[in-house]
């Protein structure tokens, strides 16, 4: 959730990790701070956004140093204050470490490195890190860094210099990720590619529980044992013009209008729609498994969780496959039961998430085949999953997801026509719904179109401070999802329930003038829906309904109408989601709030 960048090279490192910072904004934070070695250690800590850290370095001398770390701090251990920032230093041997992660046994370390004379400063389990490297510490940083992480538990991506030996910087990983650039006699290290591609599009990621010591002539990749290990080097998936803004004024509205064009891409060579073919070269190896498998578990968090829900409706439908949908937080804790045949599906953006990788582990323990539905190439869940699908979609930037969301239903769409096909659907039926999937993009397209009108509605209800959203069958996650994308940036309080749920004790909530959001595309429970529209208006609800082109029926009743193209039911998500985002999006603009960094939220979220 935190950013992470280190440089060692031949540039001035400020400028750049500086830039770096910027780059990585969007996870979430709120401090930050840089470390430069320039003849000593000089460490600069600010709290509030990257700018105030910026206009606090105009202020300070030598910091000319062309190696050095940084950090933007999300706060686990202490309030957020200055002494708690990173990077975190040691005085006696001049050395400094910025930390993701968290560890869970820093209350022990603290008290033995206390009774050893250190003295703290902060409430972070990252200076007690960095105490206990600088206890261990003999004159080689690296043996240092090693020996400290033997004896921590918790998840870690670390950045490590000392005064002491000003040509090197030392990194670590374990359970949060971290990213090394490669350049000419230089090196980006960060949590986020986005902070890399701009010097070099030449990376590796480190595994877990590796350690790698880099120098300006180069860089020695190691395990906690000192083992030697050789790092596949690769070409970084992204560019400078996927995580520039363009024309838009925030990163969300941009990544809620990139959704057709990422989508083609996301089906691209994938679907044989005449032949009623689903092409999935990512699981191709493990067919035979999945269409034998007896039970699937599809588990995320957040966003990820409501794409996990529509693929637990979509693998029982077009699949005929058992499919149930698990918060992985719970999941990991819950001792669940894991039968022979069942298959583990991981859904998450970031490949990162920490939830998400502990329910993950857990499954593989008690034996389960896995399954990633990921975006970032490289990522943890895309490495320790048998196999995956990846959902290609591009960087996303923006905190409340958009994009993402629309690539992994699209996935899991494609995951069960491919079994589907291959269990019981006939070719007709499979190239029926590929043919209507095919034109996902265009009708995303056509329902964008709107966006005028969507402002124009939003600003009637923006100033109400309770929401409800309700759906049915497929349209029920959506809901959800609308829900989650309102509260999230514009702190707007906002419920999303099945529509018949309402009646059980949340029509209580009604009220004259609340908004009440219905998905009411002409699916099979379409009538059904209609009667919970008629119970919330007869108890004074404004109606705000997202319905199917051509129904003059919900003209009647609703107060505001949104239309979306017809599709076939297990494909409306896609389209009935567009304008609760674009709703969304404009009632935080309207409310004053900044779209692409809400408060209190982090993008990727690696700690439990």
């Amino acid at each position: 959730m935190c950013g992470i960048v280190a440089y060692i090279g031949h540039k001035p490192a400020k400028e750049l990790l500086v830039e770096g910072l910027k780059r990585m904004e969007y996870r979430g934070y709120d401090s930050a701070g840089i470390a430069v070695l320039n003849g000593g250690l000089r460490c600069i800590r600010a709290v509030g956004r990257v700018a105030v850290l910026e206009d606090k370095l105009t202020t300070v001398d030598d910091l000319e140093g062309t190696i050095g770390i940084a950090h933007t701090r999300w706060a686990t251990h202490g309030e957020v204050n200055e002494a708690n920032c990173h990077p975190q230093q040691d005085d006696k041997h001049a050395i400094a470490i910025i930390h993701n992660g968290t560890i869970e046994n820093y209350a022990t370390l603290k008290t033995y490195l206390k009774g050893r004379g250190h003295s703290f400063t902060s409430a972070t389990d990252t200076e007690v890190m960095v105490m206990l490297i600088s206890e261990l510490y003999q004159g080689d940083l690296e043996q240092a860094v090693r020996a400290a992480l033997k004896e921590i538990r918790g998840a870690y991506a670390i950045g490590v210099i000392c005064a002491n030996e000003p040509d090197t910087l030392v990194v670590a990983r374990k359970g949060s990720p971290l990213i090394i650039g490669v350049g000419a006699g230089e090196y980006v290290v960060a949590s986020d590619a986005s902070a890399i591609v701009a010097h070099t599009t030449q990376a590796f990621s480190l595994d877990d529980e590796q350690v790698c010591k880099i120098t300006r002539d180069g860089f020695r990749t190691s395990t906690l044992d000192n083992i030697a290990v050789t790092p596949e080097v690769r070409q970084l998936e992204i560019d400078l013009e996927q995580i520039e803004l363009g024309s838009f004024d925030t990163y969300m509205m941009k990544e809620i209008y990139e959704q057709p064009e990422r989508l083609r891409l996301t089906m691209k060579g994938r679907i044989k729609s005449r032949d009623g073919q689903i092409v999935l070269g990512g699981v191709s190896k493990f067919t035979r498994e999945l269409v034998r498998a007896r039970r699937f578990v599809l588990t995320g968090q957040g966003t990820a969780y409501h794409a996990a829900m529509l693929g637990e409706y979509l693998f029982e439908d077009l699949a005929k496959v058992p499919a149930k949908v698990e918060y992985a937080s719970e999941f990991r804790y819950r001792n669940p039961i894991i039968v022979d045949g069942t298959v583990l599906v991981a859904v998450s953006q970031s490949g990162e998430t920490a939830d998400t990788l502990a329910a993950l582990h857990e499954a593989k323990e008690r034996g389960a085949l896995t399954l990633g539905v990921v975006n970032v190439v490289g990522s943890s869940i895309t490495r320790e999953t048998d196999a995956g699908v990846y959902l290609r979609v591009g960087p996303e930037i923006g905190v409340a997801s958009t994009k993402a969301f629309t690539g992994q239903v699209a996935v899991l769409t494609m995951l069960a026509l491919y079994m589907g096909r291959r269990r019981y659907m006939s070719v007709e039926a499979c190239a029926d719904l590929l043919s209507q999937f095919e034109r996902v993009p265009e009708m995303i397209e056509k329902t964008l179109e709107q966006n005028d009108h969507i402002l124009d509605v939003t600003k009637k209800y923006v100033d109400q401070e309770n929401w409800l959203f309700l759906g049915r069958g497929y349209n029920y996650p959506a809901a959800l999802e609308g829900a989650l994308k309102l509260k999230e940036i514009s702190y707007i309080h906002a419920e999303g329930m099945p529509a018949a749920e309402m009646k059980h004790g949340p029509i209580a909530l009604i009220h004259d003038g609340m908004p009440v959001v219905f998905i009411a595309n002409q699916g099979p429970q379409y009538d059904k829906v209609m009667l919970n529209i008629e119970q919330v208006k007869s108890r004074g609800g404004r109606i705000i309904a997202v319905a199917t082109e051509g129904d003059k029926q919900i003209e009647t009743i609703a107060d505001d109408v949104f239309y979306v193209p017809h599709i076939a039911d297990p494909l409306s998500p896609l389209l009935t989601v567009v304008p609760l985002q674009l709703m969304a999006c404009h009632a935080a603009m309207l409310r004053g709030h900044d779209v692409d960094k809400p408060r209190n939220l982090a993008k990727s979220v690696t700690v439990e």
